[in-house]
């Protein structure tokens, strides 16, 4: 099992979990005996298969914070199998309902995006049962006392990361007023005070526009960043991700602050160095407090600053509080949007998903200090399902050993009497 269990990052937006499938049922090692049925014969059944384990995208699930109360995550174990042939029955699966946007990663590759409600993918294949003695009867062995044990279901540590699904960012330094903004544009009742990093996670409105056709755009209040950011100081990283997603992007401006156009600068020269793609994101400025006096005194000297540093960006001055210059911003969010070109859906062959691979029939043999170690999925998978108390089951493992070539592969190698060989967990003497 791998040993790491620290997860990097925020509970609300990152996650480190263990998921680990149903092992697969033992099957049965049973002979019929009924009354005037001579040699009635074997009658195991097989075991049932565990229960794999999924991840679900579900938009009654906004963050990831659950995943800081419970970690380990298992699949139903399977039944085992019974005489007169009964199979067992199969372990239950397990769905984790994770937020939209959750990328899913193990080891550093990514398995999944779950980016639309409703996507899915395994992440923990349950085990197989093990096969009953029926299985075994030959024309010269009527009689096998030998049955499978379940196989194990697969265990593996997954990384989650949430990137907010937005069609607008709101960014900016802190205390610019942008979860008061998000307030008087949307539904949205986000915990609003007056000092920084008030805003700790996303926080998600809908805005409409009033048309003949009512449209709807869902804007995410992205929590301030500061110098450095883009290396991850601060909460950088954790915050930068959210914008990612974002079709267009809102800069909040505080227009109380002495440097209107500085500040401007300054946030986008942490997005252009987190990822240059971010600045080439369609944006919109609000030169947000206009209400309070000093500001709206020298309000037409902002606008000027702007309009000769960036004279490509609109600016639009508005106040949260008043709701003063709202209604303008949002027309002009919504005919942004409308003109952007609309984005291709997704297909299934598009997103990337974690497939299980099929099966390595290959396998090798190496030295472990003074031991030897076989390293094959099917050759660990054989080994884990046979019952090494049992003589007769490890004859059988001989005999399959044999046929794969390992115990010749074994010989090449330098085995001898006495040595110790590793196959999985177990630990064989060579004899």
């Amino acid at each position: 099992m791998p040993e790491r269990e620290d997860g990097p990052g925020n509970a609300l937006d990152t996650a480190r979990i263990l998921v680990k499938a149903g092992d697969g049922g033992n099957g049965a090692l049973s002979f019929r005996r009924e009354k005037f049925v001579p040699r009635g014969g074997p009658d195991g059944g097989d075991g049932g298969r565990g229960g794999s384990i999924f991840l679900r995208a579900d938009p009654s699930v906004s963050t990831l914070l659950d995943f800081a109360h419970r970690r380990h995550f298992k699949g139903g174990r399977g039944g085992n199998g019974a005489g007169s042939k009964k199979h067992g029955k199969k372990g239950q699966d397990l769905v984790i309902r994770v937020p939209p946007g959750t990328v899913v990663r193990s080891d550093e590759e990514v398995l999944a995006d779950l980016s639309r409600p409703g996507d899915e993918v395994m992440v923990a294949r349950a085990g197989r049962g093990g096969l009953g003695n029926v299985h075994f009867a030959t024309s010269t062995n009527q009689t096998p006392r030998v049955a499978q044990k379940g196989e194990p279901g697969e265990e593996r540590w997954l990384d989650l990361e949430l990137k907010t699904i937005a069609d607008v960012g709101l960014i900016g330094y802190p205390n610019v007023g942008k979860s008061s903004l998000l307030a008087a544009l949307t539904a949205a009742r986000p915990k609003i005070g007056d000092y920084p990093f008030t805003t700790l996670s996303p926080n998600l409105g809908v805005a409409e526009r009033d048309t003949a056709a009512l449209e709807t755009y869902i804007l995410a209040d992205i929590p301030g960043l500061i110098e450095g950011a883009h290396r991850g100081v601060g909460l950088g990283h954790q915050f930068l991700r959210h914008v990612e997603r974002a079709r267009i992007l809102l800069h909040v401006v505080d227009a109380a602050g002495p440097d209107p156009v500085t500040a401007y600068r300054e946030v986008r020269r942490e997005l252009e160095l987190y990822n240059p793609a971010l600045a080439a994101k369609p944006e919109l400025v609000a030169l947000n407090k206009i209400d309070l006096p000093a500001v709206r005194e020298r309000l037409e000297e902002s606008l000027n600053a702007f309009r000769d540093a960036e004279s490509d960006r609109r600016v639009i001055p508005v106040s949260a509080m008043t709701t003063q210059g709202i209604a303008e911003l949002k027309e002009a969010l919504a005919e942004t949007l409308a003109g952007l070109p609309a984005e291709p859906p997704v297909t299934a062959a598009e997103m990337k998903v974690y497939r299980l691979a099929p099966e390595d029939e290959g396998w090798t043999v190496e030295r472990d200090g003074e031991d030897f170690r076989v390293r094959g999925k099917r050759v660990e998978r054989v080994v884990a399902m046979t019952d090494l108390q049992n003589p007769d089951a490890v004859d059988m493992l001989q005999r399959t050993l044999g046929k794969l070539g390992v115990l010749e592969g074994l010989e090449r190698a330098g085995v001898g009497s006495g040595d110790t060989v590793h196959i999985g967990p177990a630990e064989l003497e060579w004899e």
